[in-house]
């Protein structure tokens, strides 16, 4: 009986063992896998990220160029030099600019006027509009890093080679630029993985090469591919803890269990997963911009704004989240959040100020879809408001679907709502298409903003979108002031112009919002009190048409 207890305690012990070993064998692999999953899903993720980086600096360097290429100073002169040198110390992405002929360098924004030009390298890559690409512009070489200039005519500026924005401990980058069109196989690739191939350097995928994990972003408007990698001994030493994790549950549950459950995992950290329960427990937060007159400097209205930190508190940005969210066919909730927590946060706000208009962004599905007036209509009646305190901003590439946006756009004026185009100017809407939506504002886009003060060809459109605004009688809103200049520009107009940006208030949560509209309330009663004009009467406002 003893020896027969013994040998069911030795069988079930040696069964436990080989099961605990064999889970343990599982966990590895399993282990090994998932981290390397996540690793991937990390490598698409900041890839994706850097494409972004990647076009803003493109746009940037092409708008400079042609800036610096309508010089209207001397070449090379000490005031042009001076000029160049303005333009880069303005720049977010660009460390360098100058003049050059010939292969060989005049001038410098940081070497100044040269008396015998800097021989320079043949351009590694040219492209179709003429601009030549600089693999490693050997003059302003620093230390190891890659330094890459592009030339558009006589003039040339160099990238920063430090600029990693959202790169804790993130892989080595490189970047591969297509010829003529994307799929094209001769490119130019900075840095460098061994054995990569243009099918790999030049197209959206992600995989293993070799001993390393990459994943490649294609840019949608420029000829730009970025490729993140790491080698896997890296990603493994990286990911130790989280490695070792699944290792230790592989021994405990087994190698099934395990795989089961880190299937589950990965699935479950996807941006698109983690922005599904984000709005599914209220987890987007919102923030509010002063919409201000130009003229008085008094907030008339604020613009609420969506935010979002992902699971790894990495700031999502709203062009990447919406975007998501409308390829997966659930922007219609993030709309009903927005306006859901933006009444909860205004509603007294709006009761105390009648003028007071709060302006939410709705997508160009909302607009399409039945149930959207509704949900208006249900959220503002429950809030106690009238529907002239809600203004619906939609972009111009919305209105694609042109009567659609049409009998939307008329239905929720109908209600009282004010409808306004939102980064009016990228689409180049044209008068008689702006008349035939019946809309109340346009918002001009900060790109227009910031040309102000430069040589750039958009300062020259601005009169113009003035002037269309006038025949059609809209309000004028406009976005991205940060200078007096800019802000000057656009009050001298003959008619009243809104405007928002940073020279006037940063996105903030409605606390802080609530403070500075107290604060503009007491400024606007001072200069009526000296002065012995009546004063404004507690929640009178500046109405948006």
């Amino acid at each position: 009986m003893m020896r027969t207890l013994r040998q069911r305690v030795l069988i079930t012990l040696a069964a436990t063992l080989v099961a605990a070993a064999c889970g343990v064998a599982g966990g590895f692999v399993l282990g090994r896998a998932i981290t390397l999953r996540l690793t991937g899903a990390r490598l698409r993720q900041s890839a994706e990220r850097t494409i972004a980086e990647a076009d803003t600096s493109s746009r940037e360097s092409r708008a400079l160029l042609n800036t610096m290429n309508a010089s209207p100073y001397p070449y090379c002169s000490d005031a042009e030099i001076a000029y160049f040198r303005n333009l880069i110390f303005a720049s977010e992405f660009l460390k360098e600019a100058g003049r050059m002929r010939d292969g060989k360098i005049d001038c410098s924004v940081t070497l100044g006027r040269l008396d015998r030009p800097i021989a320079q390298l043949k351009p590694d890559f040219s492209q179709a509009d003429g601009t030549k690409v600089y693999k490693n512009f050997a003059p302003f070489k620093v230390g190891n890093l890659t330094v890459v200039s592009l030339q558009l005519g006589d003039s040339y500026v160099i990238f920063s080679p430090y600029i990693e924005t959202h790169r804790a401990s993130a892989p080595v980058r490189y970047i591969s630029v297509a010829s003529d069109d994307p799929s094209a196989l001769s490119s130019v690739s900075i840095d460098g993985l061994p054995g990569a191939t243009g099918a790999i350097l030049t197209r959206n995928g992600q995989g293993r090469l070799g001993d390393s994990l990459y994943a490649t972003r294609c840019s949608e408007h420029y000829f730009n591919c970025v490729t993140d990698y790491v080698s896997i001994a890296d990603a493994l030493r990286t990911d130790r803890t989280h490695f070792m994790a699944y290792l230790i549950m592989g021994g405990i549950s087994g190698a099934c269990f395990g795989f089961l459950l880190g299937l589950v995992f990965q699935r479950n950290r996807s941006l698109e997963r983690q922005l599904r329960r984000a709005v599914a427990k209220d987890q987007l937060c919102m923030v509010y911009q002063p919409i201000v007159n130009l003229v008085s400097r008094q907030i008339v209205g604020a613009e609420a704004l969506a935010r979002w930190t992902d699971e790894d508190d990495f700031p999502v940005p709203p062009d990447v989240f919406i975007k998501i969210a409308e390829d997966w066919g659930f922007v219609g909730e993030i709309t009903k959040l927005v306006v859901r927590q933006t009444l909860r946060d205004f509603g007294a706000i709006l009761l105390d100020h009648p003028g007071f208009q709060l302006s939410i962004n709705v997508a160009a599905a909302d607009l399409g879809d039945s149930g959207f007036l509704p949900m208006l209509d249900r959220s503002l009646q429950r809030a106690g408001l009238p529907a002239q305190s809600l203004a619906i901003e939609i972009t111009e590439s919305s209105t694609a679907a042109h009567e659609v946006a049409k009998q939307t756009i008329l239905n929720l004026r109908k209600r009282g709502h004010a409808v306004h185009i939102d980064d009016f100017g990228t689409g180049y809407s044209s008068l008689s298409y702006l008349h035939s939506l019946s809309i109340d504002a346009i918002k001009i886009d900060r790109s227009f903003t910031h040309s102000i003060g430069t040589e750039a060809v958009t300062v020259s459109i601005l009169p113009q979108i003035l002037a269309m605004a006038e025949t059609l009688k809209l309000q004028v809103i406009v976005e991205g002031i940060e200078t007096e200049l800019q802000a000057d520009f656009f009050a001298g107009s003959n008619r009243p112009i809104l405007a928002q940006g940073w020279l006037f208030g940063r996105p903030v949560p409605v606390v802080e919002f609530e403070r500075l509209l107290a604060e503009d309330e007491q400024r606007a009663l001072v200069p009526s009190s000296l002065s012995g004009e009546p004063k404004s009467a507690p929640g009178q406002r500046h109405t948006l048409p």
